[in-house]
């Protein structure tokens, strides 16, 4: 071959690198799909996984990019066998990446909600698209009392899981616990709770809906976030029917995270409903790093339309979050439906 060939075929080739690059989305919108509630997402080794409820099976996506999450690969990893104390309202997964093996965290009930639980799945293989996923059981500590939304960190080498529950055993409020782990499948010890609801704003959740109570305070949802030596818990307050769900933030000013008295709360919430942005009931986040780890994002849920509640016009929507002078995090506003955004920063080739 001569060198004008090889010539044209290299100009042919960078042509068509150079082709394939341009049509890897660099901006994106919002909401990342139709519908989902409860988003999660986690990034590791060049690939986002990322889940949110689905009410009867559990189902992953995997994508290189967040823009492309629409047609991203996805598989159901789970459905759970008919007939069992964990069949149905499979609520809240989490996927999360513990000591060399992949874990799924949900919450699901037999069809009665006063019967919800936290279960877990386990996988070993290196993508969590592809081995085999394990039922671990219930996770749960020796009270069995009503639990949903768990979520586990790492703290000084200790694993914890958080959740929200009830005291007792009547629906009338839900309250943030944590308790120790033994490892990711088993709790150690007791629970302690550590946050309820205080704040008039906490506390929007009439339910006219006479197969339930009346009304019902609500904090859930808990998410750790940390910062350098800082560490947050925001979480859902007020009930998802209504449009005034919202974040709260504790903030861990002690040693003992286990006691209530460790855990400032924030007296407003620290994002909320934006009507001039057409954005209502925002809450149930979780958080995840840019590739490049430089930058930090907030994934959540909301309304676009007032009045819709809990149903399935709930959509996943990300946008980046900065830093305030003292170390705790500024969320802004949630932003409008279509506003076009880079996607978060890649690492360097």
């Amino acid at each position: 071959m001569d060198r004008a060939s090889i010539q044209l075929k290299l100009k042919l080739v960078f042509v068509i690198m150079f082709i394939a690059k341009m049509s890897i989305a660099q901006t994106f919108t919002n909401p990342l799909l139709p519908s989902g509630a409860d988003p999660w997402s986690i990034y590791k080794d060049g690939y986002y996984y990322y889940t949110h409820t689905t009410q009867n099976r559990i189902v992953i996506w995997k994508t290189k990019n967040l823009a492309n999450l629409k047609t991203a690969e996805r598989k159901t990893v789970f459905t759970p066998p008919p007939n069992t104390a964990y069949s149905k309202d499979l609520w809240a997964p989490e996927i999360h990446f513990i000591n060399g093996k992949w874990y799924v965290y949900f919450a699901a009930d037999d069809g009665n909600n006063n019967n919800h639980r936290m279960y877990v799945l386990e996988n070993a293989s290196a993508d969590p698209l592809k081995g085999t996923w394990t039922f671990k059981g219930k996770v749960g500590d020796a009270t069995n009392k009503w639990a949903i939304d768990g979520s586990v960190f790492t703290y000084k080498k200790q694993l914890y899981m958080i959740w929200a529950g009830w005291e007792g055993d009547v629906n009338q409020k839900q309250e943030i616990f944590i308790a120790k782990m033994k490892n990711p499948w088993t709790i150690d010890g007791k629970r302690y709770k550590i946050s309820s609801p205080q704040f008039e704003w906490e506390k929007h959740g009439d339910l006219n809906d006479p197969n339930n109570p009346p009304h019902v305070d609500v904090n859930e949802g808990p998410q750790i976030l940390m910062n350098k030596d800082r560490v947050f818990l925001i979480y859902s307050a007020s009930g998802c029917w209504t449009d005034f769900y919202a974040l709260g933030m504790l903030t861990l000013k002690g040693k003992n995270l286990l006691n209530a008295e460790s855990w400032v709360k924030s007296t407003q919430p620290v994002f909320k409903q934006s009507p001039e942005n057409g954005v209502y009931a925002p809450g149930h986040n979780s958080f995840f790093k840019s590739p490049d780890g430089k930058e930090d994002w907030i994934l959540y849920h909301a309304n676009p339309e007032p009045g819709q509640g809990c149903g399935g016009n709930r959509s996943p929507r990300a946008q980046k979050f900065i830093w305030n002078a003292d170390g705790s995090p500024n969320f802004g506003a949630p932003l409008k439906a279509g506003v076009e955004m880079p996607i978060p920063s890649q690492k360097n080739k």
